[in-house]
């Protein structure tokens, strides 16, 4: 008898989610209090006083939302086990603050405190790890053969409060581009090659997994689009798992460095510039004491690059927006050698080797 697609469905959500947990951030009341400005206790305050709520600061802090030993919920999101030893894959951005404490919570109810043991530098990827064994892990899926229309699963803690929340939809778009804003502060990173969907993704699911119709993960919840409706993005799996093999090796994420900061050329950047060319990357540092082009001692300055060199093509591919730097670091080893297509400010190119070290 043919399955219909309700019961695979609802088979794919029976085997991924008892590996999916919540992660729950927390910190010492008198840390948070440190961390709320003057100006944001006063607004605080205001608010509270005109919804005749609690209006000291005593008071407001004693009612904020708390863990079991007594900490302050700050912040929330999910992840899932890729081990059976408790390794935890969730995102960078869940567990970017260093201060904190990080609580995996399981779908039967168990607490754990969690060691940080990696957060990628490239990738909105990160690695958690519990205490314990014969934790239910997630199987990996491939995300280079997905395909627009294929139904996903996206699975997670919902807003925070509501634990192994389900949602369906397709996949609607592929290697999308996004800049994801991390905090209040306007602290941002580029997230690129992402997996478009319309399957509900709220705050709280990021870190989760995206699943397909055999319960096996895609991607990795990592955003929505404020202001638009049924528009969320994932990060390929296939990303991770260099990364997990890494953290298993290595107990840390490697990463090759070229050592460069840039801007990337466009024909706006070409006409204000009047650069010879309107492609490539210029390499560009900020007036800023060590904020330069060239990282010292980088495989790159060791290579004779320098600020203003705009670098054309790398091992024969020429760069664009969709040849990038950052995927060709992604897919490079530490100690390969990189051909360098470079323009250099005399203008003059040359083809320049650079061997990538690890990123520190």
């Amino acid at each position: 008898m043919t399955r219909t697609h309700e019961a695979t469905v609802e088979e794919a959500i029976k085997t991924a989610l008892p590996a999916v947990v919540s992660i729950v951030i927390a910190k010492d009341e008198k840390e948070v209090a440190r961390e709320i400005s003057e100006e944001n206790w006063k607004d605080i305050e205001k608010i509270a006083a005109e919804e005749k709520a609690p209006a000291t600061r005593k008071e407001i802090m004693s009612h904020l939302p708390r863990t079991e030993d007594g900490k302050v919920r700050v912040g929330w999101g999910s992840g899932f086990f890729v081990s059976p030893n408790g390794h935890v894959l969730t995102n960078k951005h869940v567990v970017v603050d260093a201060e904190a404490e990080y609580i995996v919570k399981t779908v039967s109810e168990d607490t754990h405190t969690a060691k940080v043991l990696a957060r990628d530098p490239l990738n909105d990827v990160a690695v958690l790890k519990i205490e314990g064994k014969d934790f239910p892990t997630i199987r990996f899926g491939d995300s280079n053969k997905i395909q627009l229309g294929q139904t996903v699963i996206a699975l997670g803690n919902a807003l925070g409060e509501f634990q192994n929340t389900v949602s369906a939809g397709i996949i609607s778009g592929l290697s999308r581009f996004l800049t994801n804003v991390l905090d209040s502060a306007g602290e941002s990173e580029h997230l690129r090659g992402l997996i478009q969907t319309d399957a509900a993704i709220n705050p709280g699911n990021s870190g989760g997994p995206l699943i397909n119709l055999h319960g096996e993960v895609i991607g990795i919840n990592v955003a929505t689009v404020f202001g638009a409706e049924n528009i969320s993005f994932a990060i390929p799996i296939n990303r991770a798992k260099r990364d997990i093999a890494d953290v298993f090796k290595f107990g840390r994420i490697r990463k090759p460095m070229l050592g460069i900061r840039y801007v990337p050329v466009t024909a706006e950047l070409q006409k204000k510039l009047k650069l010879p060319v309107s492609h490539g990357l210029l390499v560009h540092g900020e007036r800023v004491p060590g904020y330069q082009g060239v990282l010292k001692h980088s495989p790159a300055e060791k290579a004779g690059i320098q600020d203003g060199d705009i670098i054309l093509a790398v091992n024969g591919a020429v760069l664009s927006e969709t040849e990038t730097l950052e995927d060709i670091l992604e897919n490079s080893e530490i100690g390969s050698t990189l051909t360098l297509q470079v323009l250099q400010k005399d203008g003059k190119k040359t083809d320049t080797g650079v061997v990538l070290e690890e990123r520190k």
